[in-house]
């Protein structure tokens, strides 16, 4: 995600001979990347998951989980909602950090003199996006990778209805509050750590 949200800014930005970004990327471009970058993160993620969730609930070795699922129906199962809580998440932890952050030092100054200073906020903000904006996704996702014999969950909106017609919106947020104290530190973390990655994968640009 890291390494394809770089390259997806430098494509919307153009680079120079140097490697150098010919010019800022904008809020809204920088969220974009983010969301391209999580959305082809979930090709590889999607299914690692499920072997996961099925080696969880069985148990049994890589090798034979992955025997069960190598189909084209089975495969993939649960992808859409992997694709769009990687692409929420993925926005939520290398978007909106640095889009708060900026907003932050640039409207008050004087209270937020560095990024390490508006960090916080931007954590709780991006976490906020990150968790309660993918929770349901994640819910009708992991239900689906659990039941790759369809008998409780059948598509991606059939596994919607039921379980909007178990638990109405309830249940689609459960263990959301545990859920985004942890996305707040790894968002934290995750924007720490971009900012002493992305000098090292892209030298130039940070000349």
């Amino acid at each position: 995600q890291f390494a394809m949200g770089g390259k997806l800014k430098q494509l919307v930005a153009g680079t120079d001979a140097d490697g150098k970004a010919l010019r800022a990327v904008k809020p809204y471009e920088e969220m974009l990347c983010g969301i391209g970058a999580g959305i082809t993160s979930a090709l590889v993620g999607g299914p690692l998951e499920l072997i996961m969730i099925q080696q969880q609930r069985k148990g049994g070795s890589t090798v034979a989980t992955i025997g069960t699922i190598a189909s084209p129906n089975t495969f993939y199962r649960g992808f859409i909602g992997a694709a769009v809580r990687e692409a929420l998440w993925t926005c939520g932890y290398l978007s909106i950090p640095p889009i708060v952050s900026s907003y932050l030092m640039e409207t008050y100054p004087d209270t937020f003199k560095s990024k390490v200073e508006a960090r916080i906020p931007a954590a709780l903000l991006g976490g906020l996006f990150a968790c309660y904006l993918t929770h349901p996704f994640d819910t009708i996702k992991t239900c689906m990778q659990g039941d790759i014999e369809r008998t409780t969950y059948g598509t991606f909106t059939q596994t919607a209805k039921m379980i909007f017609a178990e638990s109405k919106i309830p249940g689609f947020f459960r263990g959301a509050t545990f859920r985004y104290g942890r996305m707040v530190i790894a968002v934290a973390l995750m924007d720490t750590l971009k900012d002493a990655v992305g000098p090292l994968l892209y030298p130039k640009a940070f000349e």
